[in-house]
């Protein structure tokens, strides 16, 4: 495949949106209702993947990062929370590079003044730009009697080698408190991506758009005791003529003598993507820092180029609460994964 091809594939791609295998560390690209559901009033996170390395050099480099605040409104138990994506990607030998700088907010309404039960309803908006590197590109054009000539003209004219669009999306959740204790969490929401559509072909056709996409979010706590629980979350992308299903959990084994404010928290679990890789997790929590791995274990019809091969990813995260009017102070608060 020539780098143009390559182009062309990724300017033609309608299906399939940038994702992330440790998608519970990246909580506004699945829904920007998912803001403020934290144990805290400010979360920085931070997601790094590098994939395919196995297969091609020029491997799709992938960081989101993410920060939300998260403040109690006056004269009752609701909350408001806002922040921003950034979301950062290149790929293949053309260098494909994607900036989306994306502020949301998300407004949490209290259900019941007896336990934690809320309804969140978020919004999230901004501006997206793509660039290619001309000077990577090669094509069929440039090659003759097998000889390959880079002064010989690629045959292919763009008018831009830059292109940016407004983009949207809106979502909504339902979370909760469970059992008579309230000490298990859930949550169910569904997220409407790309509600303008917009435009993103180099050669600006107006036929090549974003398909809206739709992604349905539910996730679980279950706590065993004050030192040992599981968490598990669930999503499923619909766009166009794609669907992704991803889903598993983890368990955590909190370490000290004292559960409300642990030294450490140790998690370890499998994530599964349908049809295309096992995910194994680990992750540690020290104090107010987590620091989470996983690696693709590629299941797809390209296991046996990539020998099985898929993609790394890091993760981190920083959580803490302020000294006044904080959502620690509160008894009742949106539910805290």
């Amino acid at each position: 495949m020539t780098s143009l091809a390559l182009v062309v594939a990724l300017t033609h791609t309608y299906a399939q949106d940038i994702h992330f295998s440790q998608f519970f560390e990246a909580p506004l690209l699945r829904n920007p209702s998912l803001a403020g559901l934290f144990d805290g009033d400010l979360r920085l996170q931070m997601v790094y993947r590098d994939q395919w390395k196995s297969v091609t050099p020029n491997s799709f480099r992938t960081a989101s990062i993410n920060g939300e605040y998260k403040m109690p409104v006056s004269g009752g138990d609701d909350f408001i929370t806002v922040g921003a994506q950034l979301l950062l990607d290149k790929a293949g030998s053309a260098v494909q590079s994607t900036t989306h700088i994306l502020p949301v907010v998300n407004y949490h309404k209290s259900l019941s003044t007896q336990r934690t039960s809320y309804i969140s309803l978020g919004f999230m908006g901004g501006w997206v730009q793509k660039s290619i590197d001309y000077s990577k590109i090669t094509t069929n054009n440039q090659y003759y009697d097998e000889n390959w000539n880079a002064g010989a003209p690629t045959g292919e004219y763009f008018t831009d080698p830059t292109i940016g669009y407004w983009d949207g999306s809106v979502g909504m959740n339902f979370n909760t408190s469970l059992g008579s204790e309230d000490k298990h969490m859930f949550f169910i929401g569904a997220a409407y991506h790309h509600i303008n559509r917009p435009k993103t072909s180099f050669y600006k056709n107006a036929a090549i758009e974003l398909k809206p996409k739709y992604v349905f979010s539910t996730g679980l706590k279950f706590t065993i005791d004050d030192f040992h629980s599981f968490t598990f979350h669930q999503d499923v992308f619909i766009q166009g003529s794609s669907r992704e299903i991803i889903g598993g959990g983890w368990y955590s084994n909190t370490l000290g003598d004292f559960s409300d404010n642990p030294s450490y928290v140790l998690h370890g679990g499998l994530f599964i993507r349908y049809k295309d890789a096992v995910v194994p997790v680990v992750k540690m929590d020290i104090r107010s820092f987590s620091v989470s791995l996983s690696y693709d274990i590629n299941t797809s019809p390209l296991k046996t180029g990539s020998q099985m091969r898929g993609g790394f990813e890091l993760g981190l995260t920083f959580k803490s609460f302020r000294k006044n009017n904080s959502s620690q102070e509160r008894v009742i608060c949106p539910v805290r994964f």
